[in-house]
């Protein structure tokens, strides 16, 4: 099973000039906790909501007054989309990170898949497996 079966196809993506006001009332209005800022179909940076409390909020800037290329992490780490589950999971327990963009081969952005994403697919197939087990031992 590869990393695109489970990436979520719709996510949002915006500009590097899109003020951190403004990226925030979208997050809210989506109910989304990060975004993908997107140049000519590729991910060149990702923001989310810790980054805009810690780096910003935190320090009493206006967020009106600052851009996204400004707080976003630039250059974020993406999937292969053809990557399977366990090696994705492999770069996600290295890298710390929670949100990855997903790309084809062209490096074009096709979807997104988070920690939560691949924890809920384990915890899926972990209860499917037990049910399988209850079905064939009927002392359990």
């Amino acid at each position: 099973m590869s990393i695109k079966s489970i990436s979520r196809k719709e996510f949002i993506s915006i500009s590097q000039d899109a003020s951190i006001k403004e990226v925030a009332g979208i997050m809210a209005s989506r109910n989304v906790g990060s975004v993908v800022v997107v140049e000519d179909g590729k991910p060149v940076g990702i923001l989310t909501d810790r980054d805009i409390v810690v780096r910003l909020v935190n320090k009493g800037i206006n967020p009106s007054e600052v851009k996204v290329s400004e707080l976003m992490t630039k250059d974020p780490i993406c999937l292969q989309e053809d990557l399977g589950i366990f090696e994705a999971l492999e770069i996600v327990k290295q890298e710390g990170v929670r949100r990855y963009p997903v790309v084809d081969k062209d490096g074009k952005m096709t979807g997104i898949v988070s920690l939560d994403d691949i924890v809920y697919l384990i915890g899926k197939e972990m209860c499917d497996i037990s049910n399988i087990i209850v079905k064939a031992s009927p002392n359990l």
